[in-house]
């Protein structure tokens, strides 16, 4: 059975559209799913590149950028609200998810992702954190120490740095194995369901 490494942060719009379509996809094509939450800060941080893209964009690409995510959300028949307040601060978040087993991990990241992109609330309030938490059924002081456990953090750290040996540069990515095809971005999922039923695109190992 094919693995689908899903990479992914809390505060990428397209990583959020992503999660809503990417449990069906690999249930069609019989892959068991992997959620690989990741700090998109530090994977920016090792390749040089800039800690909020968005800011680096021309007016032009910037709004061509924000019409593209109501566009795919629509798309996909999701909601999408942007946040008052964007990129909020998602490390706590992001320690709770690599904290929990696979399912719970599932469930959790599910409620953050709507917690950040429908409703709008403050995922890096640790108060909101462990409401969250709770209701995704994630025991209270489980979740509690998980957001200042130094095992925690750690575990999160060799996330980041295996999203980075694997090649990824942003989210949300996809690293599929076998055999062993990346795949960036939202739109590129019709290229994943492919090389889950055995494609293999043109170039690899070039």
């Amino acid at each position: 059975m094919a693995r689908v490494l899903f990479y992914f942060d809390l505060t990428c719009p397209y990583a959020y559209l992503a999660s809503t379509q990417i449990e069906a996809l690999c249930e069609r094509a019989s892959a068991e799913l992997v959620w690989r939450p990741m700090l998109l800060g530090g994977i920016f941080r090792a390749l040089a590149a800039p800690q909020s893209p968005g800011e680096a964009m021309s007016p032009p690409k910037a709004r061509m950028n924000f019409l593209d995510m109501h566009r795919w959300a629509d798309h996909f028949g999701v909601p999408l609200v942007m946040p008052a307040a964007h990129p909020r601060r998602s490390v706590g978040a992001m320690r709770l998810l690599v904290a929990q087993p696979p399912e719970a991990r599932a469930r959790l990241a599910h409620a953050l992702f709507g917690a950040y992109w429908i409703t709008g609330e403050d995922i890096a309030d640790s108060t909101v954190l462990l409401r969250l938490a709770a209701g995704a059924g994630v025991e209270p002081h489980a979740a509690e120490r998980a957001l200042s456990d130094p095992e925690v953090k750690q575990a999160l750290r060799r996330d980041t740095d295996d999203a980075l040996a694997h090649g990824v540069f942003g989210a949300p990515s996809f690293f599929v194995d076998p055999p062993g095809l990346l795949f960036w971005g939202q739109d590129r999922l019709g290229f994943l369901e492919k090389a889950l039923a055995g494609w293999i695109p043109p170039g690899e190992g070039a």
